[in-house]
């Protein structure tokens, strides 16, 4: 399954500065993000959730591949189902997700693949307070979410008292809309760090900034 730019932003930029030592990966698809963290971290779990079928054996299949599969264990389940089951066990470290996208207004201008996320995609909401029972004191939520929601996004997260520690905003090109905001939050309230990522200049003249944050996942980069 195609690899996409989302998924590797947010393997990328999520901090590790607080040394996770458990991790989980919400809505997994082949796992990507999981191993990219497995990759970056010395965490000793990693678990990952995907619930449709496909894209779950690609994962384990994917897990048992890499140089990490001791560390990497993906549930098939939905995740309602996974935080009733582990939200009395030990908490994670960090969390990320890049979730599909729930905005009624959203299009990637593929109306069947569009239809394909509005029927797999996980409301906000149920997003933030699963990620609020799962994570520890000290624990980070990361997410990349399309730039429209960042607004919704965070006034819902301060429901469940998840507050911003960063934020980037990401571009294309330099004179292209904001498009993906990168989301990091916290149970501490504090003022966020913010700034801006412009992935490309021209088509493929990748940025010096995009190409120091992901080169260690590109063959060629």
């Amino acid at each position: 399954m195609k690899v996409g730019t989302d998924g590797v932003l947010l393997g990328a930029w999520t901090s590790l500065e607080h040394e996770p030592f458990s991790i989980l990966d919400i809505g997994t698809g082949t796992g990507v993000i999981a191993l990219m963290l497995a990759q970056r971290s010395d965490a000793e779990l990693i678990d990952a959730l995907e619930i449709d079928e496909d894209a779950y054996e690609q994962a384990v299949e994917n897990f048992e591949n890499s140089d990490w599969g001791d560390r990497l264990f993906c549930y098939h389940a939905a995740f309602d189902e996974f935080v009733e089951e582990m939200q009395d066990e030990e908490k994670y470290d960090l969390i990320v997700s890049n979730p599909p996208f729930y905005s009624a207004d959203y299009s990637s201008g593929d109306a069947k693949r569009d239809q394909a996320r509005f029927a797999e995609a996980l409301p906000f909401e149920e997003l933030l307070e699963g990620v609020s029972l799962l994570l520890s004191k000290k624990g980070k939520f990361s997410v990349i979410i399309p730039f429209a929601e960042e607004e919704k996004f965070l006034y819902l997260a301060g429901d469940f008292n998840l507050f911003p520690q960063r934020i980037t905003r990401v571009k294309g090109t330099p004179n292209s809309e904001v498009k993906r905001s990168l989301l990091e939050v916290s149970f501490l309230e504090t003022q966020p760090i913010q700034d801006e990522l412009i992935i490309e200049t021209s088509r493929h003249q990748y940025t010096p900034e995009y190409v120091e944050l992901v080169k260690d996942f590109y063959l060629k980069m």
